[in-house]
């Protein structure tokens, strides 16, 4: 099924802190499960997620260095976080602090499945990411993927951390929410 992206509004769904998102995609991040609270967020059908590529969400205003950087994380086998704006069927957008987990082939060993818990964000880290990620579209739209890319790399090596790092000083949840949030996703395994 091929659908017609939406035009961005500029309206802002707000998440419950008390849910969670969850979907799982195959290898190749077509959607294979998505929960009530994604189908309700993001105003898609069930049968309109399922088998749809997870970019069917994606809203324009993120940069795709930050997408490529995902998929190099997680398709090496490796978790990832990451705080991501993503866009409803009717243009609408919310962000999200998106956990990512690989599941595999218990005897091959092959990656059969990723599965993302995506939660509320705080004010203050949009307030800090969203300026970001105006800049490095901004610097793909002038000099490619790879430039955007490159200055996110620059921008933490100042740092003196990686991308996870990054992401867990800003948003991990912390204390009572983090033991929740583990609960939760072995809800899943």
């Amino acid at each position: 099924m091929s659908l017609v992206p939406p035009s961005p509004t500029q309206n802002e769904v707000k998440l419950s802190s008390h849910k969670y998102i969850v979907s799982k995609t195959d290898a190749q991040g077509k959607i294979i499960y998505a929960n009530d609270y994604f189908i309700e967020v993001s105003g898609y059908m069930e049968y309109e997620l399922v088998g749809s590529p997870h970019n069917i969400i994606r809203h324009p205003d993120m940069p795709k260095a930050v997408f490529y950087l995902l998929w190099h994380y997680i398709q090496q086998g490796k978790n990832i976080s990451a705080v991501v704006k993503n866009m409803t069927k009717n243009g609408d957008y919310y962000w999200v602090m998106t956990d990512f987990e690989i599941r595999r082939n218990s005897i091959t060993n092959e990656i059969t499945q990723y599965v993302a818990f995506r939660h509320s964000v705080p004010k203050k880290v949009i307030e800090e990411i969203e300026p970001l990620y105006a800049n490095m579209l901004a610097i793909e739209k002038k000099d490619g993927m790879k430039a955007s890319v490159d200055f996110l790399m620059a921008l933490l090596e100042e740092k003196q951390m990686d991308y996870n790092q990054y992401i867990a000083q800003l948003a991990k949840p912390r204390g009572i929410a983090a033991t929740l949030f583990a609960k939760m996703k072995k809800m899943f395994d």
